[in-house]
């Protein structure tokens, strides 16, 4: 059965993927700063959005703009490690496939307060189809923060996802102009 969902992520991927690379219009994301969540929230873990992926590009620099303490992912190994960005350019390491910032490692990730996650897909349980690499699967069993995934319109769904034992349900989803509250 393992096996099986697998092999079912991995199809859904490939298609969601095309529909992504087929539909994709650039959005900004920015609106979500005003949510009650991310306005709460002191320590964000983002990410750096590349190709179609919901652009976290605004959002990002938004956060900052507020005074936020802002973190974007790094690879270490199998592993996410989390390094502060300041917003400039110049402290991303453009040369790797995901920019990564080259600010000072966070160490204390059980501070984190809002964490949004990148997905290819979400349902309507807020469980999320990612590109499969496993790395935020194994992160985020080790935090206690909020959780909001981004996603384009259409990629929201009521259509349950196959679900493994290590998958993590998310908080919330968010669309170009919605907040999904699970």
């Amino acid at each position: 059965m393992k096996n099986d969902v697998k092999s079912d992520k991995e199809r859904l991927r490939k298609r969601y993927r095309l529909e992504r690379h087929d539909g994709f219009v650039p959005v900004d994301f920015r609106y979500l700063a005003d949510t009650a969540e991310l306005k709460s929230a002191q320590v964000i873990a983002s990410y750096f959005s590349v190709g179609t992926e919901p652009s976290t590009t605004q959002l990002n620099l938004a956060l900052i703009g507020l005074g936020k303490i802002l973190l974007l992912p790094s690879i270490d190994g199998g592993d996410l490690i989390w390094r502060q960005w300041n917003g400039e350019s110049s402290q991303l390491d453009l040369s790797k496939k995901i920019p990564e910032s080259t600010g000072a490692i966070f160490p204390e990730i059980a501070t984190i307060d809002l964490v949004i996650v990148p997905a290819l897909r979400m349902d309507s349980d807020g469980y999320r189809l990612g590109q499969g690499g496993g790395y935020y699967d194994r992160f985020l069993p080790k935090i206690m923060a909020w959780k909001i995934g981004l996603v384009h319109d259409g990629e929201l769904s009521s259509q349950k996802l196959p679900r493994e034992d290590h998958d993590i349900a998310l908080n919330a989803g968010a669309t170009p102009g919605l907040v999904v509250r699970f």
